[in-house]
C-alpha cells in the first residue's frame, strides 16, 4: 500500500473516530463527575492536557502560532469550543437539565452552521444537506425522546444554549482565521485560554474538594487523553480539511454513539423509537455530507 492509498484512508476514517472518541466523553464526564465538582473537573482536566503536550511540544520543537492575531483567534476558538461548550454542559447538568434535552439542544449545531455558514464562510448549502440536516435532527430527538423528563426550568437550558453557541460559533470561527496551525502548539493556546476561565469558575462557585478513587482517575485521564487530546485534534483536522457543514453534520450521531455506549455499560434503556433514531440520524448525516 503507498502512501497515497494508506492517507486516503486515514482520511475515510477521521470522522467515524472522530465520533466514537467524542462520544466517549460523555459517559467519561458520567463516571468521573460524582467524584468532584464540574469546574473542578474540568480544570483538572485541562491541567493534565496542559502538562502532557506542552513537554511534548517543547522536545519536538513544534512550530507555535505567530503574531497575536494568530494566537488570539485559537484562543478564542478555544474559549469557546472548550471553555463555553464544555461549561454550559456541565452546567446545565447541574442545574438538573436532562441529559436528553442538553443531547437535543446541542445537537442543533449543524442547522445553525447551516444557517450562517454561506454568510461566514462563504460555503453553499445544497438543498439535499438541507433535508439531510433536518433528517439528522428528527433522528436526535428519537434517540434522546425517553430522556427529557419533566419539570424543566428556562434557567436549566441557558447554559446550554450557551454551550450551543460556543461550538457553532467556535468551529466556524476556527475554520475561517486558523486555516493552518501545528495541532501541538495550537492545542496548548486553546487549552491554556479555556483553564483560565474554568479555574476561575471552580473557584469562586464551587468547593474545589475531590474524592479519589479508581473510578474517578480512570475517568479524569480518559477524558484527557481520549476526548481533549485524541478527539480534539481530530476534530482540528476536519475543520482545517473540510467545510463548517459537513464537519457539524457529525454531530448528529453522537448522541446516538452515545446511547449505545450508555446501554452496554450502564445498561440505560435503549428503545425501538431510539434504534430508529439512530438509523434516521446517521442517514441524515450522509445526505448533508454530500457524498
Amino acid at each position: 500500500m503507498n502512501a497515497s492509498s494508506r492517507a486516503s484512508r486515514w482520511a475515510a476514517a477521521v470522522p467515524f473516530l472522530f465520533v466514537l472518541l467524542w462520544s466517549s466523553g460523555f459517559i467519561g464526564s458520567k463516571l468521573g463527575v460524582p467524584y468532584a465538582e464540574p469546574f473542578t473537573f474540568l480544570t483538572l482536566r485541562y491541567c493534565i492536557v496542559l502538562a502532557v503536550l506542552t513537554p511534548i511540544a517543547l522536545l519536538t520543537r513544534a512550530p507555535w502560532p505567530q503574531g497575536r492575531g494568530q494566537k488570539g483567534h485559537l484562543a478564542f476558538a478555544g474559549l469557546l469550543i472548550h471553555g463555553l461548550y464544555l461549561s454550559g454542559c456541565v452546567w446545565s447538568l447541574r442545574l438538573g437539565l436532562p441529559a436528553g434535552v442538553l443531547s437535543l439542544i446541542v445537537s442543533m449545531q449543524p442547522l445553525f452552521t447551516a444557517a450562517f455558514a454561506g454568510m461566514a464562510l462563504g460555503e453553499r448549502v445544497l438543498p439535499r444537506q438541507w433535508g439531510g440536516l433536518v433528517l439528522g435532527f428528527i433522528g436526535t430527538l428519537m434517540v434522546v425522546a425517553h430522556k427529557t423528563g419533566s419539570g424543566l426550568t428556562f434557567l436549566m437550558t441557558v447554559p446550554a444554549i450557551l454551550a450551543l453557541i460556543g461550538i457553532t460559533v467556535g468551529t466556524m470561527w476556527q475554520k475561517r482565521h486558523c486555516p493552518a496551525f501545528d495541532l501541538r502548539t495550537s492545542t496548548i493556546v486553546q487549552y491554556a485560554a479555556s483553564l483560565a476561565i474554568t479555574a476561575v469558575l471552580a473557584f469562586t462557585t464551587e468547593t474545589m474538594q475531590v474524592q479519589w478513587s479508581g473510578q474517578f482517575v480512570f475517568a479524569l485521564l480518559w477524558v484527557a487523553f481520549v476526548l481533549s487530546i485524541g478527539a480534539i485534534s481530530l476534530l482540528n483536522m476536519l475543520i482545517r480539511s473540510g467545510t463548517a457543514v459537513n464537519v457539524a453534520s457529525l454531530f448528529y450521531t453522537v448522541p446516538a454513539v452515545t446511547a449505545l455506549m450508555a446501554w452496554g455499560i450502564f445498561g440505560e434503556t435503549l428503545t425501538g423509537l431510539s434504534l430508529v433514531g439512530m438509523v434516521v440520524a446517521v442517514l441524515g448525516v450522509w445526505l448533508a455530507r454530500g457524498k
